[in-house]
């Protein structure tokens, strides 16, 4: 097993956090949201490799997204190579404009944001090669568009290092958590997967030992030699299976988080538990009793906390109320 991690520092919930990278991120991103933080995840959809990721927070400096100049039209949709399927649209109006907005609001929270967690999928990227340019998603373009190299670990860390050190100019209190996501890429086969997970954790190492605020988390190792077995892979043997996603939360949580957030988190939980609670008779006294009591426990928790975001907890217990 891999030895308790050695945290170079907390998760509280008035830390403000962003996370870029691979589909990885977004289930730790699922996690932390339950949990109440103040985060934002992949503002430009899920980005896998090292160039994009970088682009991502640079473009971030930037109130206005520059994304006229990045859409395409393919098959029928607007596309963008900075941005992931899921801002394609087949009005070429309408993907700008969800691009827009997505920057927008993802940048405004960034100038406050102070931890950054990067999830790096592959060192293999797509390049135009009309312009050479990193695209982050080929969005199914004909193979014939592109070419395709596999960044060495001088690029990987020359890359990231301009973007973090941009990113933590003048704000000493901001840290970075890198890791290599667990989600294999067998594009080019089990070989060429592990060769590309190699650039990645060693252009990691390169960094951690260059930048004193970036910190290495195990993810990929966690899976590969503390889980070490195929059931905790989905049935795609790409993906990890919601157990061993928990299996890593529960070493993140307990790396990063102290007594007091801790303690915090299972409050959180138990108000989720009661929104989950869906009862056979909700319109009796007792259940109209026990949606008073979680709003005064609600209350109670933000006036403690106020970064917390009830909001949608509190709509839902307080219509048995009305009812009341």
């Amino acid at each position: 097993m891999l030895p308790p991690y050695q945290t170079p520092f907390a998760l509280a919930h008035t830390d403000r956090l962003l996370l870029v990278g691979s589909c990885f991120t977004e289930h730790i991103g699922a996690y932390l949201a339950a949990a109440k933080f103040q985060m934002r995840v992949n503002p430009n959809g899920i980005v896998y490799n090292p160039v994009s990721i970088a682009a991502t927070l640079q473009a971030l400096q930037q109130e206005q997204a520059d994304a006229e100049k990045l859409l395409f039209e393919h098959q029928g949709l607007w596309h963008s190579w900075a941005h992931h399927g899921r801002f394609s649209h087949p009005d070429r109006e309408v993907a700008l404009q969800n691009i827009e907005t997505a920057h927008r609001e993802t940048a405004a929270f960034f100038k406050n944001t102070n931890r950054l967690l990067l999830a790096l999928g592959t060192a293999d990227v797509f390049c135009l090669r009309e312009t050479d340019q990193v695209v982050a998603n080929n969005h199914k373009a004909p193979a014939n568009w592109f070419w395709q190299r596999r960044l060495t670990i001088a690029e990987t860390v020359n890359t990231l290092e301009n973007a973090l050190v941009q990113w933590h100019a003048g704000k000493p209190e901001r840290n970075v958590l890198l890791t290599v996501s667990p989600v294999r890429h067998l594009r080019g086969g089990l070989v060429e997967n592990q060769r590309s997970k190699a650039v990645l954790v060693l252009a990691c190492a390169e960094l951690c030992e260059r930048l004193d605020f970036v910190h290495y988390f195990p993810a990929y190792e966690l899976l590969l030699d503390d889980l070490r077995d195929y059931r905790f892979y989905a049935a795609d043997m790409v993906h990890p299976t919601d157990t061993a996603v928990d299996y890593i939360w529960d070493y993140f949580a307990e790396a990063f988080f102290s007594s007091e957030t801790r303690s915090l988190l299972a409050q959180i939980a138990k108000i989720r538990t009661a929104v989950a609670h869906r009862p056979f008779h909700p319109d009796t006294p007792e259940h109209h009793a026990f949606a008073r009591q979680q709003l005064e426990l609600i209350q109670k928790l933000t006036h403690q906390h106020p970064e917390l975001d009830f909001s949608g907890e509190v709509a839902w217990f307080q219509q048995f109320c009305t009812q009341a």
